[in-house]
C-alpha cells in the first residue's frame, strides 16, 4: 500500500484525537527514521524523549527477544525476576527506596497522588486534604494528572476534575506559601518543565520547597517522567540540585520504546502509605517491560550515558546558541542537557511541520512558542552538525 491508502486506513478505524503528520515510520537505526519508502529522517524527538538509545540497538533488542522466549506476562500475583532485578537497579540509579511499575507516565502520576494522600490519612486522619501543583505544568491526560496539570486548556473540557487542587507559579516559592494550608498533603513539580516550554526549576526554588516540605509534614513529588534517564546529564535531574523527593515518577526513557513507567518512594513513605488493596494494576512489572527496564540501566552503565550527554550537551548548546544569533526570530535558547528549546516569534507548528516535510528532520513544539528538542541520548557532534544544516534550511525560509 502507498502512504496514502495507509493514511486513509487510519483514519477509518483509528479515533481522531491526534492531528498526525502525513508521514508512515516504518523503522529506525541509530538516530534515524526511516518511513515506508525508505526516506531517511534525523530524529530529535526520540519519540517524546523515549528513544534515549536510539533505534535497532542489537544488545536490547536480543534481550527483549530472549524475554519473550521465556514469558511475558505472569500478573502482580506472582513474582518475576526481571522485575526484582528492574527494581533494584532503579532504586540503585535514583537513589529512592521502594518502586511501583506502572505502564505509563501519567500511571505513575495517578500511583503518585494516591500514595500522597494516603500518607497523609495514615499521619493526620481522615481529612479533605489539598495538593499544590505548578501553573503552565503538564502531567498527563488521564483525570488525576489531568487535575494537577497546570495548564488551562488541556483542562477544562472535563470538569469537574480531581478537587482540592491549587497551582502555584512555577520557581516562585511566594506563590507556594502562598497556596499552602494545613490541608495541603503534597507539592507536585517537574523538575524541567517539558510541555511547559522547557523551564528547569531554580536551585533555590527548589531547596525551599524541599525545606518547607520537611518542616511542614508535607510530600515533594517529582515528575522527571521526561526530564529523567540521563537526559539533562545526571540519571535524574533533582541529582544536581542537592535534593531528593518523597515520591517520584518515572517513564519515557525507563523502557527506551517498551511502554512502562514507574513510581518510587522513600522507606518512610513506603512505610506510611500504600498496603494490599491499595493499588494495583494488571500489566505493571510484567516480565517483558520490566526486562526493557533492567536492560536499558545495564546498557546506561555500558555506554556511559550520562557522561556523554555531559561532553555532547555543551556542543549541542553552543550550536544552538548560533542559532539564537543568527536569526532574529529564534530569540533564546532554553533547557538541560539534552532537553532544549528555542523560542520562537515566528509560528512554531509551522516550523515543525516544514522540518519534518522538507528537510526530513524530527523535531516537537511545546506550548505556542518553543522548539523541542529532544534527541537520542546517543548523538554524536556529526548529529548535531546534521542538525544545524537541516534547521538553518527551515529557518532561512522564513526570512
Amino acid at each position: 500500500m502507498n502512504k496514502n491508502q495507509i493514511i486513509e486506513m487510519a483514519d477509518d478505524s483509528l479515533l481522531h484525537v491526534y492531528n498526525r503528520f502525513p508521514v508512515v515510520f516504518d523503522y529506525g537505526k541509530g538516530v534515524y527514521l526511516y518511513d515506508n519508502c525508505d526516506e531517511a529522517y534525523l530524529d530529535f524527538a526520540s519519540g517524546i524523549g523515549v528513544m534515549a538509545l536510539g533505534y535497532g540497538n542489537e544488545t536490547f533488542e536480543e534481550s527483549l527477544y530472549s524475554q519473550i522466549k521465556r514469558i511475558t506476562h505472569t500478573s502482580n500475583l506472582y513474582y518475576n525476576m526481571p522485575m526484582i532485578e528492574a527494581a533494584e537497579k532503579l532504586c540503585k540509579a535514583s537513589g529512592m527506596d521502594k518502586v511501583f511499575f506502572t505502564n505509563s507516565g501519567a500511571e505513575a502520576i495517578e500511583g503518585a497522588l494516591k500514595t500522597a494522600k494516603k500518607y497523609a490519612y495514615l499521619k493526620r486522619g481522615a481529612g479533605d486534604y489539598e495538593i499544590i501543583a505548578m501553573e503552565n505544568s503538564f502531567h498527563g491526560r488521564t483525570v488525576g494528572s489531568l487535575s494537577v496539570t497546570g495548564t488551562d486548556h488541556y483542562r477544562e473540557p472535563f470538569y469537574p476534575l480531581m478537587s482540592g487542587v491549587k497551582f502555584a507559579k512555577f520557581n516562585d516559592f511566594g506563590s507556594i506559601l502562598a497556596n499552602a494550608t494545613d490541608k495541603t498533603c503534597a507539592i507536585i513539580l517537574e523538575t524541567v518543565q517539558g510541555e511547559g516550554g522547557l523551564y528547569p526549576a531554580d536551585k533555590e526554588f527548589l531547596e525551599k520547597t524541599r525545606q518547607f516540605c520537611d518542616d511542614e509534614g508535607i510530600l515533594l513529588i517529582l515528575d522527571e517522567v521526561q526530564c529523567g534517564m540521563g537526559r539533562t546529564g545526571s540519571m535524574y535531574a533533582f541529582q544536581q540540585y542537592g535534593i531528593k523527593p518523597d515520591i517520584l515518577t518515572t517513564a519515557k526513557a525507563l523502557g527506551n520504546g517498551v511502554p512502562v513507567g514507574a513510581f518510587a518512594v522513600t522507606n518512610d513513605v513506603a512505610a506510611n502509605s500504600l498496603v494490599p488493596g491499595d493499588h494495583g494494576t494488571t500489566y505493571g512489572g510484567n516480565p517483558l517491560c520490566t526486562q526493557a527496564v533492567s536492560q536499558v540501566f545495564d546498557l546506561f552503565e555500558e555506554y556511559k550515558i550520562i557522561d556523554h550527554v555531559n561532553e555532547i550537551a555543551p556542543y549541542f548548546e553552543q550550536v544552538l546558541d548560533i542559532l539564537v544569533e543568527k536569526y532574529d526570530f529564534v530569540k533564546e535558547r532554553r533547557g538541560l542537557g539534552l532537553m532544549q528549546g528555542l523560542v520562537l516569534t515566528i509560528p512554531v507548528k509551522e516550523v515543525v511541520t516544514k522540518a519534518l516535510l522538507d528537510a526530513h528532520l524530527v523535531v516537537l513544539s511545546a506550548g505556542a512558542d518553543v522548539l523541542r528538542l529532544l534527541p537520542p541520548l546517543v548523538i554524536t557532534e556529526q548529529d548535531i552538525d546534521d542538525f544545524k544544516t537541516k534547521i538553518e534550511g527551515v529557518f532561512d525560509t522564513f526570512l
